[in-house]
């Protein structure tokens, strides 16, 4: 099909996602493409893609390619409209204060920053201004435009006003080459692009929400510069829900829940380790005997194994060389020429397991074995990642390794699948998303065994029906990996369990069964963890739940509150009773008042208040109250007993496991 107007000009074939195949004189920008298709999309355009590379809708295509015409709603819009408002705040800031000096603005995962040079602090009442400014800016419409400078003469150009961050940004791009420059209205600025065709395409569902410390280059040799944070979504609506889930965020905050229900504390002389409370521990130990229950119940045998190895084990692993930066490492000592032997703090479990795989000769009939380990971990994360117990250098692994032959693989998987899901349907978690990390550039093993472990890992999933996103370069060293990603309550993401399909470590620490032919054979490793890190993992739940736990999770599941001195002794009986019936029970017996003691155990997060008063005693009831709820339901002894027994238990008890450990 013939769309250009001037059939004397070279002619060039532009292929849209469709497939239909239309021809244009050489230099058609996307914007005349869309106008040719239809006047509705070219209002609605906001770039294009060429051959996959995204340009500017005013930018010339000048030889034949594939493209495609953006809109709002395609993911890229997004970063394109966060890219431009770094662009906007910038300038809003150099109309405002004048000598401020900019250096770099990027989009970023929820929106965009910009750092600036200046001398006096940016306030509260400054980002009002600013972002006030930054609305008239989008309102004038101005439009973006690009421009090829000559890079010598764009360093001289930005040194002369006063621009030397800027100027160094260019004097690091090598010689010879062209630097574009984007303009919108009066204001420029270095930047690769695209853009948006003008400011008013960006919208007005943007906020600034912070004004942060940064170093120049994120060196801390170099000058300090104010980074102004902000967040820009397609509209009003999708920015309210952001500011919503950010509120709730604050709320759910687990540090902060954590202090006010007394689970854990963390303070900077064990940087990275959880000093667990009584109460957090007793959260803990709900969640790991729930745990230990359904793997017992799926067939893994449970081991423990150290946490210093020689170096020798680790370098064998490969963990050494390839993880050897995130590992705590100890001099053991130093030989006679002067050679230091090290030991290393296990990151994981696997090699460790391994070994007890290798310890006697396993014949193909021992296979699948499945050996599980709460294993204790260490991790040398820098201090600046660490945030509360979402990410530390000491926490435990709900670990597991399953040695198999190459045929039990899907059969593994399957059930693997099965007890992970149905794990997270227990704590709360239906929203679920499913990702298979691929083979990093830093990995062990043949690409022709990698290419045997993602197909294998490919097929599993596709054999039991689950639907997959593939990540090039995300998975472990030694093999590819599927990860589970969880969706909380207000919509955020987190990746918790992994299955990895594993070649290469027992190659490498030489594990071996003898199979039905009389022969060694290398078995295949499924490393699996459901839960992840037991510390991010609660952490995670805290937030979920907002502390507001189900009954069989709850540290304190009931609190027995006296409104009268009189009822004290009842109150003592009561929780004896429960207590006795497996419940985890408080009694307050202060002499305040109930509605004092319902707001601290409603802060506290306790699901069950038992009132209890001189009348209740008498007759032998109590009026339960729920945590949240304003009603109270009166009920015998016996029978509050026994509802509150039977809601405590924990989905899924298992034959050899007490009630009461529920």
């Amino acid at each position: 099909m013939t769309t250009a107007e001037n059939l004397d000009q070279p002619q060039i074939a532009i292929t849209l996602p469709d497939g239909n195949v239309r021809t244009y004189a050489a230099g058609v920008t996307g914007l005349e493409v869309a106008q040719s298709i239809s006047k509705s999309l070219a209002k609605a355009a906001l770039a294009v893609t060429v051959d996959g590379e995204e340009r500017d809708l005013s930018r010339p295509i000048e030889q034949d390619a594939k493209l495609a015409i953006l809109t709002r709603d395609a993911p890229y819009a997004l970063e394109l409209i966060r890219h431009d408002c770094a662009h906007i705040l910038a300038e809003a800031v150099q109309q405002l204060y004048p000598g401020t000096q900019v250096t770099i603005g990027p989009a970023i995962s929820t929106g965009f920053y910009y750092d600036f040079a200046r001398d006096e602090p940016f306030t509260p009442d400054d980002l009002v201004k600013i972002e006030k400014r930054m609305h008239e800016i989008v309102d004038a419409d101005s439009p973006f435009t690009r421009e090829v400078w000559d890079r010598d003469e764009a360093i001289a150009h930005f040194k002369s006003i006063g621009e030397h961050y800027k100027a160094e940004i260019i004097g690091d791009i090598p010689a010879g080459e062209k630097i574009t420059i984007y303009r919108q209205g009066g204001w420029y600025d270095l930047c690769r692009g695209p853009h948006l065709p003008s400011t008013s395409k960006i919208g007005h569902a943007f906020k600034l929400m912070k004004v942060a410390g940064a170093y120049w280059r994120g060196d801390s040799r170099n000058p300090m510069l104010q980074r102004i944070y902000g967040t820009a979504w397609r509209t009003e609506k999708e920015l309210a829900e952001h500011l919503h889930q950010i509120e709730e965020a604050e709320k759910r905050d687990h540090r902060k829940l954590g202090r006010e229900m007394d689970l854990f504390h963390l303070q900077e002389e064990a940087a990275g380790s959880v000093f667990w409370h009584p109460k957090g521990w007793t959260l803990w130990q709900a969640l790991e005997r729930y745990i230990r229950a359904k793997l017992k119940e799926a067939g893994y045998l449970e081991v423990r194994t150290p946490q210093l190895y020689d170096s020798s084990l680790f370098k064998a692993s490969g963990h050494w060389d390839m993880y050897g930066d995130n590992m705590f490492k100890i001099r053991e000592s130093v030989d006679d020429q002067g050679r230091e032997k090290f030991l290393g703090v296990k990151p994981m479990n696997c090699p460790a397991h391994v070994q007890i795989f290798r310890q006697g000769l396993k014949s193909y009939r021992d296979l699948p074995m499945r050996l599980a380990e709460f294993g204790a971990c260490h991790r040398n994360e820098p201090s600046g990642a660490l945030h509360g117990i979402l990410r530390v250098r000491a926490f435990t692994q709900d670990d597991a390794h399953i040695f198999c032959t190459e045929d039990q693989v899907p059969s593994e998987a399957a059930d693997y699948f099965k007890l992970q899901l149905g794990v997270y349907k227990d704590l709360g978690f239906d929203k679920i998303a499913v990702k298979l990390a691929l083979r990093p550039d830093v990995r062990a093993g043949s690409d022709e065994v990698w290419d045997k472990a993602e197909q294998g890992l490919r097929d599993a999933l596709t054999a039991n029906g689950l639907e997959f996103e593939e990540l090039p370069g995300e998975g472990a060293f030694y093999g590819p990996k599927v990860e589970f990603h969880l969706t909380d309550a207000i919509g955020r993401t987190w990746q918790c369990g992994t299955l990895q399909l594993d070649f290469v470590l027992p190659e490498r620490l030489d594990a071996s069964y003898i199979g039905a032919d009389g022969a060694r054979h290398r078995p295949v490793m499924l490393h699996r963890a459901i839960l992840g890190s037991f510390e991010r993992f609660i952490g995670m739940m805290i937030e979920h739940y907002a502390g507001k736990f189900p009954l069989w999770l709850s540290p304190v599941q009931a609190t027995v509150c006296t409104i009268t001195s009189e009822a004290d002794a009842y109150a003592e009986e009561v929780a004896k009773i429960m207590g006795k019936a497996g419940l985890r029970v408080d009694v307050d017996t202060r002499n305040e008042k109930i509605n004092l003691k319902v707001r601290e155990h409603s802060l506290a997060k306790v699901p069950v208040l038992v009132v209890v008063g001189g009348r209740e005693a008498e007759n032998r009831t109590v009026a339960l109250r729920r945590l949240g709820g304003k009603d109270q339901e009166l009920l015998s002894l016996d029978e509050a007993v026994a509802a509150l027994k039977l809601e405590a238990r924990a989905p899924v008890p298992s034959e050899g496991v007490t009630e009461a450990a529920f």
